[in-house]
C-alpha cells in the first residue's frame, strides 16, 4: 500500500467547508476535523491526538494552515517530533511547506526560533509510560477507563499494551 494522505482541519466557520474540500481535492484519504469546543484546552485535541497514533511510516498530515496544530510553535514542534517518531511527514498548504527534504529542516529551525521566544505558559501533555497503563490495567481498569484517567486516546492505550504484550512474547 502506497503513501496515506490524512487531511486535518480546525472547524470554526464557513470556510472551514473549503478547506475540507481542498484536502479532498488534494488526495487525502481521510480527513478529520475537530470541534471548535474541544479546541486547545491546553493540550492537543482529542482528534488530533487520535491521528498522531494512528498515522503510520510514510503517511502524510496534510493541514491548510500552520495554526491548525495549535496555539503556540511549541505545540506545532510537539506534532513534529510525534510525525517524524512515527516516519510520517506534514504537508501545510498555506504556505505551501513540508518536512520532507530541505525544507523540512529550515521549517523546523524556524518554528524552534519562534517557540524560544514564546513565554512558557503552554501546558504540554505528558506522556504515560507502559507501566503506568500496565498498572491500571492489573487492576482492573480497562483500556477506555485508562485512556480518560490519563488523558490519552484510547489508541496510545492499545498500543502501549500490545507493545508490552509483544516484549514478553
Amino acid at each position: 500500500m502506497g503513501m496515506l494522505r490524512i487531511g486535518y482541519v480546525r472547524l470554526r466557520d464557513a470556510q472551514s467547508a473549503d478547506e475540507t474540500a481542498a484536502l479532498k481535492a488534494l488526495g487525502c484519504h481521510v480527513v478529520r476535523a475537530e470541534e471548535p469546543a474541544a479546541m486547545f484546552a491546553g493540550e492537543e485535541t482529542a482528534t488530533l491526538d487520535s491521528i498522531l497514533d494512528f498515522i503510520g511510516a510514510g503517511d502524510q498530515l496534510v493541514i491548510s494552515r500552520l495554526a491548525q496544530l495549535g496555539p503556540s510553535s511549541r505545540c506545532a514542534l510537539d506534532v513534529l517530533d510525534r510525525l517524524e517518531q512515527r516516519g510520517a511527514s506534514l504537508r501545510i498548504l498555506d504556505p505551501e511547506l513540508s518536512t520532507e527534504g530541505p525544507g523540512g529542516h529550515a521549517l523546523r529551525a524556524a518554528l524552534e526560533a519562534v517557540a524560544a521566544l514564546e513565554p512558557a505558559g503552554v501546558v504540554r501533555r505528558r506522556r504515560p509510560d507502559a507501566q503506568e497503563i500496565l498498572q491500571l490495567q492489573r487492576a482492573g481498569v480497562g483500556p477506555v477507563e485508562i485512556a480518560r484517567r490519563l488523558g490519552v486516546s484510547r489508541m496510545t492505550v492499545w498500543r502501549k499494551l500490545k507493545s508490552f504484550e509483544n516484549a514478553l512474547a
